[in-house]
Protein backbone atom coordinates (compact mmCIF):
# COMPACT_ATOMS: atom_id res chain seq x y z
CA UNK A 1 0.00 0.00 0.00
CA UNK A 2 1.31 3.70 -1.00
CA UNK A 3 -0.51 7.07 -0.45
CA UNK A 4 -0.12 8.73 -3.91
CA UNK A 5 -0.19 12.00 -4.74
CA UNK A 6 -4.10 13.55 -5.44
CA UNK A 7 -4.51 15.33 -8.72
CA UNK A 8 -5.31 19.19 -8.21
CA UNK A 9 -7.22 21.17 -10.41
CA UNK A 10 -6.50 22.55 -13.48
CA UNK A 11 -4.92 19.08 -13.73
CA UNK A 12 -6.65 18.19 -17.08
CA UNK A 13 -6.62 14.60 -16.01
CA UNK A 14 -9.19 15.32 -14.15
CA UNK A 15 -11.63 15.72 -16.89
CA UNK A 16 -10.83 12.49 -18.64
CA UNK A 17 -13.96 9.96 -18.41
CA UNK A 18 -12.81 6.78 -16.31
CA UNK A 19 -12.90 3.26 -18.46
CA UNK A 20 -14.87 0.37 -16.65
CA UNK A 21 -12.95 -2.15 -14.89
CA UNK A 22 -12.97 -5.16 -17.20
CA UNK A 23 -11.12 -7.44 -14.54
CA UNK A 24 -10.84 -7.82 -10.71
CA UNK A 25 -7.17 -8.68 -10.50
CA UNK A 26 -4.31 -8.12 -8.25
CA UNK A 27 -3.64 -4.88 -9.92
CA UNK A 28 -7.45 -3.54 -9.18
CA UNK A 29 -7.22 -4.64 -5.54
CA UNK A 30 -3.69 -3.19 -5.10
CA UNK A 31 -5.09 0.13 -6.35
CA UNK A 32 -8.59 0.21 -4.00
CA UNK A 33 -5.77 -0.08 -1.13
CA UNK A 34 -3.60 2.35 -2.56
CA UNK A 35 -6.82 4.81 -2.71
CA UNK A 36 -7.99 4.14 0.62
CA UNK A 37 -4.20 4.79 2.15
CA UNK A 38 -3.99 8.12 0.19
CA UNK A 39 -8.01 9.13 1.16
CA UNK A 40 -7.58 8.47 4.85
CA UNK A 41 -3.87 10.40 4.59
CA UNK A 42 -5.52 13.42 2.93
CA UNK A 43 -7.63 13.11 5.06
CA UNK A 44 -11.18 12.46 3.19
CA UNK A 45 -14.40 10.61 3.03
CA UNK A 46 -14.43 9.34 -0.80
CA UNK A 47 -12.24 9.20 -4.12
CA UNK A 48 -12.22 8.04 -7.11
CA UNK A 49 -9.45 6.44 -8.95
CA UNK A 50 -9.16 9.17 -11.83
CA UNK A 51 -8.21 11.51 -8.41
CA UNK A 52 -4.95 9.71 -7.95
CA UNK A 53 -4.30 9.62 -12.46
CA UNK A 54 -5.71 6.50 -12.37
CA UNK A 55 -8.59 6.45 -15.35
CA UNK A 56 -10.88 3.65 -14.48
CA UNK A 57 -13.93 3.44 -12.91
CA UNK A 58 -13.52 2.43 -8.92
CA UNK A 59 -14.40 4.66 -6.35
CA UNK A 60 -13.91 4.22 -2.65
CA UNK A 61 -15.42 5.86 0.37
CA UNK A 62 -15.87 5.62 4.23
CA UNK A 63 -18.76 7.64 5.68
CA UNK A 64 -17.72 6.40 9.40
CA UNK A 65 -17.59 9.30 11.98
CA UNK A 66 -14.51 10.20 13.36
CA UNK A 67 -15.06 7.92 16.53
CA UNK A 68 -16.67 5.08 15.13
CA UNK A 69 -14.74 2.35 13.36
CA UNK A 70 -13.63 2.44 9.83
CA UNK A 71 -16.35 0.94 7.15
CA UNK A 72 -14.85 1.02 4.06
CA UNK A 73 -16.86 0.72 1.06
CA UNK A 74 -15.49 0.14 -2.65
CA UNK A 75 -17.72 0.47 -6.13
CA UNK A 76 -16.72 -0.88 -9.02
CA UNK A 77 -17.60 0.14 -12.36
CA UNK A 78 -20.35 2.37 -10.78
CA UNK A 79 -23.44 3.93 -12.43
CA UNK A 80 -26.77 5.90 -11.42
CA UNK A 81 -29.63 4.29 -12.50
CA UNK A 82 -32.06 6.40 -11.08
CA UNK A 83 -32.46 9.74 -9.62
CA UNK A 84 -35.12 11.39 -7.16
CA UNK A 85 -37.34 14.60 -8.31
CA UNK A 86 -36.07 15.64 -4.43
CA UNK A 87 -33.63 17.96 -4.32
CA UNK A 88 -31.28 18.16 -1.62
CA UNK A 89 -27.98 20.81 -0.39
CA UNK A 90 -24.74 19.84 0.48
CA UNK A 91 -21.84 22.20 1.46
CA UNK A 92 -19.04 20.02 -0.61
CA UNK A 93 -15.39 19.99 -0.93
CA UNK A 94 -12.82 18.23 -2.49
CA UNK A 95 -9.67 16.50 -2.21
CA UNK A 96 -9.01 17.73 -6.26
CA UNK A 97 -10.16 21.57 -5.55
CA UNK A 98 -8.19 22.14 -1.83
CA UNK A 99 -9.71 24.72 0.72
CA UNK A 100 -13.04 25.15 -1.58
CA UNK A 101 -16.16 24.43 -0.27
CA UNK A 102 -19.84 25.29 -2.11
CA UNK A 103 -23.34 24.43 -1.84
CA UNK A 104 -24.30 21.85 -4.62
CA UNK A 105 -27.99 21.01 -5.15
CA UNK A 106 -28.18 17.57 -6.08
CA UNK A 107 -30.94 14.66 -6.07
CA UNK A 108 -31.68 13.70 -2.17
CA UNK A 109 -32.12 10.00 -3.34
CA UNK A 110 -30.06 8.26 -6.09
CA UNK A 111 -30.29 3.82 -6.47
CA UNK A 112 -26.67 2.82 -7.84
CA UNK A 113 -25.86 -0.15 -9.58
CA UNK A 114 -22.13 -1.51 -9.37
CA UNK A 115 -19.10 -4.71 -8.70
CA UNK A 116 -17.92 -5.21 -5.53
CA UNK A 117 -14.30 -6.23 -5.03
CA UNK A 118 -14.78 -10.12 -5.60
CA UNK A 119 -17.09 -8.96 -8.61
CA UNK A 120 -20.24 -9.72 -7.65
CA UNK A 121 -23.19 -7.32 -8.96
CA UNK A 122 -25.49 -5.13 -6.28
CA UNK A 123 -27.84 -2.05 -6.70
CA UNK A 124 -28.17 0.19 -3.73
CA UNK A 125 -30.86 2.85 -3.21
CA UNK A 126 -28.65 5.84 -1.40
CA UNK A 127 -30.29 8.92 0.62
CA UNK A 128 -27.93 11.84 3.04
CA UNK A 129 -24.47 11.54 2.93
CA UNK A 130 -24.27 8.46 0.77
CA UNK A 131 -25.72 9.55 -2.21
CA UNK A 132 -24.26 13.03 -1.69
CA UNK A 133 -20.61 11.13 -1.81
CA UNK A 134 -21.87 8.71 -4.68
CA UNK A 135 -22.62 11.37 -7.15
CA UNK A 136 -19.51 13.12 -6.52
CA UNK A 137 -17.47 10.15 -6.86
CA UNK A 138 -19.24 8.83 -9.96
CA UNK A 139 -19.11 12.21 -11.29
CA UNK A 140 -15.28 12.25 -11.18
CA UNK A 141 -15.35 9.23 -13.26
CA UNK A 142 -17.02 10.79 -15.80
CA UNK A 143 -14.81 14.09 -15.86
CA UNK A 144 -17.26 16.24 -14.06
CA UNK A 145 -16.02 18.45 -10.43
CA UNK A 146 -18.26 19.37 -8.12
CA UNK A 147 -17.87 23.59 -9.65
CA UNK A 148 -19.45 22.43 -12.71
CA UNK A 149 -22.56 22.87 -10.56
CA UNK A 150 -22.03 26.54 -9.74
CA UNK A 151 -22.23 29.74 -11.38
CA UNK A 152 -20.27 30.18 -14.04
CA UNK A 153 -18.62 33.16 -12.25
CA UNK A 154 -17.21 31.34 -8.84
CA UNK A 155 -16.21 28.41 -11.28
CA UNK A 156 -14.00 30.82 -13.32
CA UNK A 157 -12.58 32.74 -10.08
CA UNK A 158 -11.89 29.17 -8.50
CA UNK A 159 -10.22 27.90 -11.72
CA UNK A 160 -8.38 31.37 -11.71
CA UNK A 161 -7.20 30.91 -8.23
CA UNK A 162 -5.78 27.20 -9.23
CA UNK A 163 -4.16 27.92 -12.23
CA UNK A 164 -2.41 31.23 -10.44
CA UNK A 165 -1.12 28.88 -7.38
CA UNK A 166 0.19 25.76 -10.05
CA UNK A 167 2.39 28.34 -11.97
CA UNK A 168 3.58 29.88 -8.65
CA UNK A 169 4.55 26.37 -7.13
CA UNK A 170 4.50 23.43 -9.72
CA UNK A 171 3.23 21.13 -6.63
CA UNK A 172 -0.54 21.44 -5.72
CA UNK A 173 -1.43 23.47 -3.09
CA UNK A 174 -1.97 21.56 0.47
CA UNK A 175 -4.87 21.26 2.62
CA UNK A 176 -3.15 23.03 4.91
CA UNK A 177 -4.59 22.80 8.37
CA UNK A 178 -8.29 21.49 7.59
CA UNK A 179 -8.34 17.76 8.43
CA UNK A 180 -11.90 17.38 8.83
CA UNK A 181 -12.50 14.18 6.92
CA UNK A 182 -16.46 15.51 5.94
CA UNK A 183 -15.01 18.10 4.90
CA UNK A 184 -13.46 16.55 1.88
CA UNK A 185 -16.04 14.23 -0.09
CA UNK A 186 -13.17 13.44 -2.65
Amino acid sequence: MAVRDILIIPDKRLRLRSESVERIDKHVRALVDDMFETMYAAPGIGLAAIQIGVPQRVVIMDLAKKDDPKDPQVFINPEVTWKSAEQATYEEGCLSIPDYYEEVERPSSVRIKYLDLDGAPHEIEATGLLAICLQHEIDHTNGVLFIDYISKLKRDMVMKRFKKAAKKAPGAPSLVDDKEPSHHIG
